[in-house]
């Protein structure tokens, strides 16, 4: 094994960010004001928030479900994130309520789990396979870590390190622990961040243990169907048993994770773990989990990773089936995928230094993700396909109700993602208007952005260190940029001598008040899939920017089908301001195919007649908020 450095840089923290963003603001604004409080009511009135009270009996209704933990913990996860952004002392004071009734739910040796404290007391840590007990633990440590870092409250801090103490105590290695590890992965990537807060190793340990317990011969879910009767064995039988006998990539159990080559079986699940996998590698030196995580990322990103960053395109097992498998209208593409999926990209970006980390993100971010949420605030996607025929909507919540607060926790975290740094560099990943206090070459330094991103490519920067200082600043130069021209203080840069990974590596000694233009080609481009992505043979998908396009009925002749894209067409670009939330649309003239010469057959020999009309694309992830009717990425592309 080859040691590695800890990382190639530390995400810059959210408290110090502050965004002033066109695009990001309002989103911002709208999940502090509607998104969170939205989930608060519906964790209220269904019964997850007082079932803390474990005062459920057999008979009432209604039943806390297994996974009911993690849906409160991941509103507590966003809640927090906003506190920390946006102090506001009702908020602080409901989140102290809700933190009360977990805590006292905790049982006297620190297990906490509604489900199998009132409903299934005999059942606690019976099946780790499909019961999510882990899962759960998992989501309150993460909740755990924002509250600290947004409050500074230990309480439930203390709590969830009481209960990774039991768990501790209950797995691992000597001989009176048990084996096993989690159906549903999260908590390798939370015990880490506990590892990271408190010091204390035996957290980092367990995150190392679960990894390793995958792939075993016999499998540890193997061993533990065994145990179970035939109803509490159901769901495992159904996702486990196949015709070629025991199979757990379902829950990526097929190989031990350093040997795992392929991304398989429900995608949450795997990004949760590969983005434990990068954790721990990260903190241990470990490059064989890194290596790993690299064929897996070539695997999901050129081959099994639809165009908006969705991934995972089966319903029946909410993920993975092989390589180019790439549906549109029955495409899965799970909203928690996408946001895993950024998890995860971040982890590697700080792991390794390179901007197709970053690609990735920001293609699932404006895209995949950002469609899982309506421009109020309280209405979701659980799926994300990229063709409908009209009837897909989102819903105000879900009886498995993962997805809202996944994507409320990720636009509450936002500041995150865009900064990083370290001892002699600055990054930039995401061009989002506002500022970020990096420190740098002994130094703090504000960087400033101001820009229409991503509706316009111009970027204009401001560096502001304490005192002069030497360091480079690294701006990405995304994957979709063709074109690219850098500007310091006025002097045009030659960017092809400052490339590094995939960003315009500016190294100089730096003075309070050095400008920085940076400006990206933003064409409409033609995407096209390829070859052994049967369904989409043919047609263009149309980006500009970071953004997917889309058809919507709205705005164009039905059925969207019949719309042939000319190989030569230009587009308008139109920035629209009263139109969803302010977008920029794309219209060209297109031609489409008429039926009203058809006679009564089925066939003919001759080709149908077609007329000119206007074409007309919205951004993706703002679909769905008009008359409802067919949409459509992939459009059909003829003629000249």
């Amino acid at each position: 094994m080859t040691p590695r450095p800890k990382s190639m840089m530390t995400p810059v923290s959210m408290t110090q960010v502050n965004i002033k963003d066109n695009f990001w603001s309002p989103r911002i604004r709208t999940n502090r004001n509607e998104t969170i409080p939205h989930a608060y009511r519906q964790c209220k009135e269904t019964g997850r928030i007082d079932a803390f009270d474990l005062k459920w009996e057999p008979g009432d209704e209604p039943v806390p479900h297994y996974f009911w933990d993690s849906d409160v913990a991941k509103w507590i996860e966003a809640a927090s994130y906003s506190l920390a952004a946006h102090p506001d002392p009702k908020l602080d004071a409901l989140l102290d309520e809700v933190i009360e009734k977990i805590a006292g739910a905790q049982q006297p040796n620190g297990y906490l789990n509604v489900y199998f404290t009132v409903v299934k007391p005999e059942a606690r840590w019976h099946n780790l396979g499909m019961w999510h007990e882990l899962y759960c633990a998992g989501h309150l440590i993460e909740a755990a870590a924002a509250h600290y870092g947004a409050t500074g409250k230990r309480q439930l801090l203390d709590v969830v390190c009481r209960y990774a103490d039991h768990i501790d105590s209950v797995f691992g290695p000597a001989p009176n622990q048990r084996s096993g590890a989690p159906g549903h992965q999260g908590i390798e990537l939370a015990l880490v961040k506990l590892y990271k807060i408190t010091g204390n190793q035996r957290y980092l340990n367990l995150s190392k243990f679960f990894l390793e317990q995958r792939g075993q011969n016999p499998s540890v879910f193997q061993l533990e169907l065994e145990n179970l009767s035939s109803e509490d064995a159901e769901l495992n039988r159904h996702f486990f048993q196949k015709k070629a006998g025991f199979d757990t990539r379902y829950c990526q159990d097929h190989l031990p994770v350093k040997e795992q080559t392929e991304v398989v079986g429900h995608a949450v699940r795997a990004m949760y773990m590969y983005c434990g996998m990068v954790d721990v590698a990260v903190e241990t030196e470990d490059d064989g989990l890194l290596e790993a995580c690299r064929r897996l990322w070539e695997n999901v990103c050129q081959k099994r990773m639809y165009v908006t960053g969705g991934i995972g395109p089966s319903r029946d097992n909410e993920g993975f089936t092989e390589d180019y498998d790439l549906p549109n209208e029955t495409a899965y593409a799970e909203t928690c995928a996408a946001v895993g999926l950024i998890f995860w990209n971040h982890r590697l970006l700080h792991a390794e230094g390179r901007a197709r980390y970053a690609d990735i993100m920001e293609k699932a971010l404006y895209n995949g993700a950002l469609a899982g949420i309506s421009l109020n605030g309280r209405e979701f996607f659980y799926v994300n396909p990229l063709a409908s025929s009209g009837a897909h909507h989102r819903q105000e919540w879900f009886g498995c109700a993962c997805c809202p607060p996944n994507i409320a926790r990720l636009i509450a975290s936002l500041g995150g993602y865009i900064y990083s740094e370290s001892d002699s560099d600055a990054y930039i990943h995401l061009y989002i208007s506002g500022q970020g206090m990096l420190r740098t070459a002994g130094t703090q330094v504000l960087i400033s952005q101001t820009s229409s991103y991503p509706w316009d490519g111009l970027i204009d920067i401001t560096i502001q260190p304490k005192r002069p200082a030497v360091f480079s600043l690294n701006l990405r130069i995304p994957g979709w940029c063709r074109k690219a021209a850098l500007w310091v203080n006025g002097d045009k840069m030659n960017l092809d001598g400052c490339i590094k990974h995939g960003y315009a590596r500016v190294y100089r000694k730096w003075l309070p008040g050095d400008e920085v233009r940076l400006e990206l080609d933003m064409p409409v481009e033609r995407v096209r899939a390829h070859p052994n992505v049967k369904q989409n043979q043919g047609c263009v998908a149309l980006a500009r920017g970071p953004i997917i396009f889309c058809l919507e009925e709205a705005d164009n002749p039905a059925p969207l089908h019949r719309l042939i894209l000319p190989k030569r067409a230009k587009f308008k670009t139109i920035y629209n301001g009263d139109t969803l939330g302010g977008i920029v649309k794309l219209q060209t003239e297109a031609l489409f195919t008429e039926d009203t010469d058809w006679s009564e057959g089925l066939y003919r020999f001759q080709p149908p007649k077609t007329h000119p009309c206007l074409l007309t694309a919205i951004p993706y992830y703002a679909w769905d908020h008009r008359a409802p009717g067919e949409m459509q990425v992939w459009i059909r592309e003829g003629g000249e």
